[in-house]
């Protein structure tokens, strides 16, 4: 766990993380502090010429964090829940927002696609960030920010307001999201960082579960902007729990100096490592996937199919216990049995082929499939993503130990920034129509597959 070992995914053979390849070098997965991008070591093995790391100490801190394990880890569960919790637990309101402010529902998913944009940018200032100056501090001020933002959107008499708000949200949320990250790789690597982030995803999928059902019963009881007062409460609670309990676990030895200009030349190292880009551009295309079911689904089940708000978000909990469950296979049982990228592969895959069988359905191939036929296809969707999501995360940043906030910060850019833009695409037909969802859905999916056979190219990891 962490520091002075060799950290490959535990198949290939690759060692990124502050261990030595036999020939006595350190391995070269991902770019270094200073941005120069490293030779990958499956396909151009030879001499690292970046600065070494800073010796494996481990601080108080680092080991407080590693003695406190399930309290870290549901601390750090609950930071990426925050994300969820604010998108989901609106969901059943959207159609009584557009009631409420007078507002077309391609409008009121901009509200949606505003705190999508947000907390995809907001990655990109709040990674370098805490790379520089460790990672509480700029995630207490991010926190501090969400608070205000939530609580003000609750008092929102505009639509126009409310989706400036909500940006606003997201831009804060995004700390929560990219140093969570950070944390996991400052303290695992190789497949424990892969084990973890599945259990992760076991903590903080309970928030989409759950994240409906509240927002149907706060609407039973209050109108939408009862939404926001409770997400304004869990994100107080969030940030004392946060102060409390949550150490520093990045060493100032290991931070970097320099400003926005060494920020901007530690991504660019990033991106020219092609196998970390690939696999930057294939979680993007599935998370825009899973973000066309997010946005589309209210609509899908409410106003095509004449569900209820209640049968909405029992659909949403159902498809995100899938994902939960079929995460927890992949850690605990496919993680170091089967090579990651091979997990990766069939969860996209399956993915493609849940895309493909929704476009069929919805277009009316096997004539009207009812609302149990598209629910069976979302949930094999979503359930698909529990192979894919912390494999990509564990893959892509098990390359660059050296910029752990940075990287993860374009992980989650392109992941938020393309579900953003694939967000007005599932309305483009109007709402009487899922043919939209699905097709964005499967042409999301190609492009997935596409980019880890192009960019990625697994099989000479595997050799």
């Amino acid at each position: 766990m962490g520091g002075d070992r060799a950290g490959g995914d535990g198949n290939s053979g690759e060692a990124h993380i502050g261990g030595h390849r036999s020939g006595g070098h350190r391995s070269g997965g991902g770019p270094g502090a200073t941005g120069t991008a490293g030779p990958p070591v499956a396909d151009a093995p030879g001499p690292d010429l970046r600065p070494p790391l800073a010796p494996a100490v481990t601080t108080p801190s680092v080991a407080a964090a590693r003695r406190a394990g399930i309290l870290v880890t549901l601390v750090l569960g609950g930071l990426t829940a925050l994300p969820p919790l604010s998108m989901d637990m609106y969901l059943p309101a959207l159609p009584a927002v557009t009631d409420s402010l007078s507002a077309s529902a391609a409008t009121v998913q901009l509200t949606l696609t505003a705190c999508l944009a947000g907390m995809a940018l907001g990655q990109l200032v709040v990674g370098p960030m805490s790379d520089k100056w460790g990672r509480r501090r700029p995630l207490l001020v991010g926190m501090v920010v969400y608070i205000v933002a939530t609580a003000l959107c609750a008092m929102a008499p505009t639509a126009g307001f409310l989706i400036g708000l909500r940006l606003l949200q997201g831009l804060a949320g995004a700390a929560g999201i990219v140093i969570a990250r950070a944390v996991v790789r400052d303290l695992y690597d190789g497949e424990e960082m892969a084990r973890f982030f599945s259990t992760l995803m076991l903590i903080s999928g309970v928030a989409p579960v759950i994240a409906p059902v509240i927002g149907a019963q706060v609407l039973r009881v209050t109108d939408w902007r009862g939404v926001f007062v409770v997400l304004t409460v869990v994100g107080v609670l969030l940030t004392l729990v946060v102060v409390r309990w949550l150490p520093e676990t990045l060493p100032p030895e290991r931070r970097h100096s320099g400003g926005v200009g060494a920020a901007l030349r530690t991504m660019r190292g990033l991106l020219a490592d092609r196998v970390f880009s690939g696999y930057v551009l294939v979680g993007g295309f599935a998370f825009a996937a899973l973000f066309a079911y997010i946005a589309a689904s209210p609509f899908v089940v409410q106003d095509i199919y004449g569900g209820s708000a209640q049968t909405f978000s029992l659909l949403f909990a159902v498809n995100s216990i899938g994902l939960i469950a079929v995460g927890q296979l992949n850690g605990r049982v496919l993680v170091g049995r089967v090579h990651l990228d091979a997990v990766l592969a069939v969860g996209l895959g399956v993915l493609t082929l849940a895309g493909l069988a929704l476009v069929l359905m919805t277009s009316g191939v096997f004539g009207d499939p009812g609302l149990a036929g598209v629910a069976a296809g979302l949930f094999v969707l979503m359930a698909a993503m529990g192979l894919v999501m912390p494999n990509i995360t564990a893959r892509a940043l098990g390359r660059t130990p050296h910029a752990a906030g940075s990287a993860s910060a374009l992980i989650g850019t392109s992941s938020f920034l393309t579900g953003a833009l694939v967000s007005p695409l599932v309305g483009v037909a109007g709402e009487g129509t899922a043919v939209p969802m699905a097709v964005v859905q499967l042409v999301c999916g190609l492009l997935a597959v596409g980019c880890l056979v192009v960019l990625c190219r697994p099989w000479r990891a595997a050799d």
